[in-house]
């Protein structure tokens, strides 16, 4: 009985020795990474069994047994993974119950245009383009936003995804959090603003951006347009005419661009055009609805990135030969 006993005992210390070095063991696979997709409500059996036709080299029953003896069967969650060599069975059950999923990340810059974001999403590696094809009018009513005009609505930010994930979930993701900062910017206005809503808050933040060689010149650059705005000067500034002009600007504004009239051409129309012409930044954001106390009316480009302030033509048009012509 005792030898019985202890051949049992060995067998099972043997059992046990086997399972931790299998549990601990490198699986073998087809290649260097394998993409694996669980799908939600998909069972430990099932898991098991994409686990190896995925490419990792299992017996998925073994794979199914692990699962459900280790208790944590029913916390696997879905989504795509990537598993890569020297991943074992303890090491990937792991990675599925905390849901460790293969990211990828694409960033949107301050100051792009919605064609810029479009470009960006569909190089966007392992990113699903739903959104290929379709206008852009289509694109904004697949957000819930029918008939609202896409440019500016998306904040500037690097925005990480799971493999296959659409890109219109990363747009989504993109507006709702220009939403929120735009609500949080517009708290944060002051009392005196030109600016009457929202709206006209992330079109000013837009110009801004556009209108920034240097981040610290923001609230000024916003002073001067706030201060525009209050006498109903025309803005006059180039950005703005340059998006009118779409695929037909080259790179050279010209005298006749200025005088060609667009909805967006602040030259030949008072006050801020119709939409956004790009994305914002918070610090654009914050400067359209704090701008600098100044009496300034006027900035030139100083050819270093920033600009020089001038509250006077005169003053202004010295400036001008200064720094642009070198007078």
């Amino acid at each position: 009985m005792r030898r019985l006993i202890a051949i049992f005992a060995l067998f099972l210390g043997l059992l046990g020795a086997g399972a931790w070095w299998w549990l601990n063991q490198s699986l073998a696979m087809n290649a260097e990474t394998v993409d694996l997709s669980v799908e939600p409500g998909t069972s430990a059996r099932g898991i098991a069994q994409a686990v190896s036709e995925a490419g990792v080299q299992v017996d998925p029953s073994w794979l199914y047994w692990w699962f459900r003896l280790s208790g944590d069967s029913r916390q696997i969650k879905a989504g795509s993974y990537e598993l890569s060599r020297g991943t074992s069975p303890r090491s990937l059950l792991r990675k599925l119950v905390r849901g460790e999923e293969a990211l990828r990340a694409v960033t949107l810059v301050e100051g792009w245009n919605f064609v810029q974001v479009r470009a960006a999403l569909l190089k966007a590696e392992q990113l699903k383009p739903e959104t290929q094809g379709l206008k852009a009018d289509a694109i904004m009513a697949a957000l819930g936003r029918p008939g609202v005009h896409p440019e500016g609505r998306f904040f500037p930010d690097t925005y990480t995804y799971a493999k296959g994930s659409s890109d219109l979930a990363v747009l989504k993701r993109a507006m709702r959090a220009m939403d929120k900062r735009l609500e949080a910017a517009w708290s944060q206005r002051q009392p005196d603003s030109p600016l009457k809503t929202p709206e006209q808050a992330l079109i000013l933040a837009s110009i801004v951006e556009k209108e920034t060689g240097r981040a610290s010149d923001r609230p000024m650059i916003a002073g001067v347009f706030s201060n525009r705005l209050r006498i109903g000067m025309m803005l006059q500034t180039d950005p703005t005419v340059i998006y009118g002009l779409g695929e037909a600007f080259d790179g050279n504004l010209r005298r006749r661009d200025l005088q060609t009239d667009t909805p967006w051409n602040t030259y030949t129309r008072a006050g801020l055009p119709p939409t956004p012409i790009a994305m914002p930044g918070k610090s654009a954001l914050l400067a359209a609805v704090q701008p600098a106390q100044t009496r300034a009316l006027y900035f030139v480009a100083r050819g270093d990135g920033s600009s020089q302030f001038s509250s006077s033509l005169d003053e202004h048009n010295r400036a001008v030969n200064k720094y642009q012509r070198g007078q």
